[in-house]
């Protein structure tokens, strides 16, 4: 009974252990670089606002001291020069302007953006001499004469102070002094190119980690290729030299499941062929002495009994003969390992010779295909020549029984063809019949064992599963194929033995 496939939706498999291993590891530290990055960049935008704040402030108090008062009014000690340093960087330019609020403009560029505290609030809520820090945008500013449209962002700083001689009725003046934000956005835009490097070594560390979690599966591949790689009849155990203790734990629990199906199998085989050998001689016996009362009997019953006795006798005989065949081609047997180099053309021409006598029984024309007349050249092949022997055997018997006179349906004599050749680097041993051939469908079911594609003759099912066991245990391959015009086709195919 063949061994029912295991399909792999009968437990679906879950997330692969690498990805699970690589985005636990991957993961937190792309999170943690990615805030460390953030902290970063907002750290060295508020030392970069600090600097700016602190040269703004300074400015701010050298222009309030420039302007003195004088009565209740206010000198201007203020050159064209120093304003022309002020605003000699287009980059990053310093603008002013000296106010009396609320709103009574002085001096410098009167369309700065006013503070936040001053819109709306009185100057008893003022502090003076208390520097006001805060962001803006210069819609327009003039310059030259001119009025030239700008959306520049600002850093403007203002300060309040108070000015006149009369103590009891102080005035009030507002300094301000913005300077463009264009330094903070190349700093920033320059902290963020200083982090690429940075995410160059994440890509490293990814390929590090990703490297390290292949060499640490790498037991986990190397015992799924061992599992993968093998016949369902090999049961040795799984060889891993150096692995962790994990893996290590789960191939000693394989290799002991292995070991007790092994044992198991090998008892059951050693009953078959122990039985199988017990029934040689008995069976033997059975046959001879049917065929001794066939031969002293005249009753026409009793001979249709004796005949039936006789017919099950032989066939429960070739069932033993092919059960103790089969035996033999099993991986453990000592005769699979026993190889010899021997010719395959020579092998092929004795066992189609000693098979003619029975062929002239059955109405077949049996021969051996020779290439134009001639002894063909050896072929050499390294294998058992018994179990090759037994392969050919089995192939021969089924083509000349079923391409007998009982059911070829032609009118041209039963034929079997028995052909040896080169086929690149192997063997080709082919046994080609004009009989009524194997469906399409069956083809395959064939080689399984106890399996029949048809229903005459007292056939077990066994011959073709033996082929395919004996070849393939030689490291060869078989195949069935329908001949034109009628007739069935079986290859053998062995590799070529180079060796002299």
């Amino acid at each position: 009974m063949p061994t029912p496939p295991v399909h792999p939706t009968a437990g679906q498999a879950g997330v692969s252990l690498a990805r699970q291993l690589l985005l636990w590891l991957l993961l937190p530290q792309l999170v943690l670089w990615m805030a460390g990055g953030v902290a970063t960049y907002q750290i060295a935008s508020g030392y970069a606002n600090q600097a700016v704040d602190a040269s703004l402030l300074q400015a701010s108090r050298s222009l309030a001291r420039q302007l003195k008062p004088i009565g209740n009014g206010l000198l201007i000690d203020f050159p064209r020069a120093a304003q022309d340093v002020l605003e000699a960087d287009p980059q990053d330019r310093q603008l002013y302007m000296v106010s009396s609020p609320p709103g009574q403009f002085i001096l410098g560029n009167q369309a700065l953006p006013p503070p936040p505290r001053f819109t709306g609030a009185s100057q008893d809520e003022l502090q003076l001499n208390t520097p006001y820090f805060y962001d803006g945008m210069m819609p327009v500013h003039e310059r030259h004469g001119q009025n030239i449209t700008t959306g520049q962002p600002l850093r403007l700083v203002a300060l309040y102070l108070h000015f006149g001689e009369d103590a009891s009725n102080p005035q009030t003046m507002l300094v301000q002094v913005a300077r463009s934000s264009a330094n903070r956005q190349e700093l920033a835009r320059r902290i963020l190119l200083d982090m690429l490097p940075m995410s160059l070594l994440v890509l490293l560390m990814t390929l590090i980690v990703w490297l390290g979690i292949r060499a640490g599966l790498s037991p986990l591949a190397r015992l799924r290729l061992q599992v993968e790689g093998r016949a369902p009849t090999d049961l040795a155990p799984l060889q891993l030299a150096s692995a962790p203790r994990e893996v290590w734990a789960l191939a000693t629990a394989i290799n002991t499941l292995l070991a007790a199906v092994q044992n198991t199998v090998a008892t059951q085989k050693r009953f078959i062929g122990d039985a199988a050998h017990q029934l040689r001689t008995p069976l033997a016996g059975l046959k001879s002495q049917t065929e001794i009362a066939l031969q002293s009997t005249t009753d026409p019953e009793l001979r249709a009994r004796l005949q039936r006795v006789h017919d099950s006798a032989t066939r429960s005989a070739h069932l033993v003969n092919q059960l103790l065949t089969l035996a033999r081609a099993e991986p453990e047997s000592a005769m699979v390992q026993d190889r010899q180099r021997f010719d395959l053309n020579s092998l092929a021409h004795t066992l189609t010779a000693e098979w003619v006598p029975r062929a002239l029984r059955l109405g077949v024309d049996l021969g051996l295909a020779e290439n134009g007349g001639e002894k063909a050249s050896p072929i050499w092949v390294r294998a058992n020549r018994l179990l090759i022997s037994e392969a050919l055997s089995n192939v021969m018997d089924n083509a000349l029984h079923y391409a007998g006179p009982k059911t070829h349906a032609s009118h041209s004599p039963a034929q079997v063809t028995v052909r040896v050749s080169r086929d690149g680097e192997r063997a080709l041993l082919e046994v080609l019949d004009n009989g009524p051939g194997i469906a399409d469908s069956d083809q395959l079911r064939v080689f399984e064992r106890f399996v029949r594609a048809t229903d005459i003759g007292n056939g077990c099912g066994l011959g073709l599963s033996i082929v395919k066991e004996i070849i393939e245990r030689h490291s060869g391959e078989v195949s069935l194929s329908n001949a034109t015009p009628q007739g069935l086709q079986v290859r053998m195919w062995l590799p070529l033995d180079i060796s002299k």
